[in-house]
């Protein structure tokens, strides 16, 4: 997970109701925004990066059916539908609309937070996935480019900013390529020992933290207040310079 508080986007009409959502998941330590409305919903998930969405399936006017495909055009931020308990058929129609789960009224707030707390460890275990899956894939690039640094690839060549050359051993450079295909995305430690060692390490493991730190002295104007590998505590590290392929 990301060293940040989960949000959650609450959409229902009913004040009350969103109350009562709002205070059974403040106590797990997530991050409540409220909509009683599509229009306020869209807006929030445009402005925030939204990480699940409880949405009530009866809004008054407006259809939550038509809300979650609305919903799931623009995001695949995960949906958690709240229905009537003889909803069978609203079930059924959201969840092949894109909704990922539902929960029927009246409903136990420890449920409640048992299906939440289920869909974002599942949303973390597909997000982990799809990182896995960018540093594995191959990239055309052979030439990176970035905070004014040249690395290439196929010499394992690192150039500085003023044009002369930085010397990395062969892990060292492995280690910056593994960052440079993942530029803004958080790597665990678990994801980055299994890319440059495979499965021979051990959770208390200090070998990325010390392999990050020699790179850091390598790259970084100031290690001690590193720009460009920043930490993200509790979990790994991030790349967060840009970066441009070539």
């Amino acid at each position: 997970m990301v060293d940040r508080r989960s949000i959650i986007l609450v959409i229902d009409d009913d004040e009350k109701v969103r109350k009562v959502l709002r205070r059974a998941l403040e106590v797990d330590g997530y991050r409540i925004i409220e909509a009683s409305n599509a229009e306020e919903a869209l807006l929030v998930l445009a402005e925030n990066e939204v990480d699940l969405v409880t949405l009530d399936l009866q809004l008054g006017a407006e259809n939550g059916l038509d809300i979650a495909a609305r919903i799931r055009e623009k995001s695949d931020v995960p949906i958690i539908m709240v229905t009537g308990k003889s909803d069978v058929l609203d079930k059924v129609v959201g969840l092949e609309m894109g909704a990922d789960d539902y929960i029927s009224k009246p409903f136990h707030v420890r449920e409640l937070q048992a299906r939440v707390r289920s869909m974002l460890r599942r949303q973390a275990r597909v997000r982990s996935t799809n990182v896995d899956a960018d540093i594995n894939s191959a990239s055309h690039a052979n030439l990176y480019s970035f905070d004014g640094w040249t690395a290439d690839a196929d010499s394992f060549l690192l150039t500085a900013p003023d044009g002369s050359e930085c010397e990395l051993t062969t892990t060292d450079f492995k280690l910056l390529l593994l960052f440079l295909n993942a530029p803004k995305r958080i790597l665990s430690r678990d994801q980055i020992m299994d890319q440059l060692n495979g499965q021979e390490w051990t959770p208390l493991d200090r070998t990325v933290d010390n392999q990050v730190a020699r790179l850091r002295k390598k790259i970084e104007s100031d290690p001690s207040h590193p720009k460009i590998i920043k930490t993200v505590r509790g979990t790994g590290y991030i790349f967060a310079a840009a970066v441009k392929r070539s």
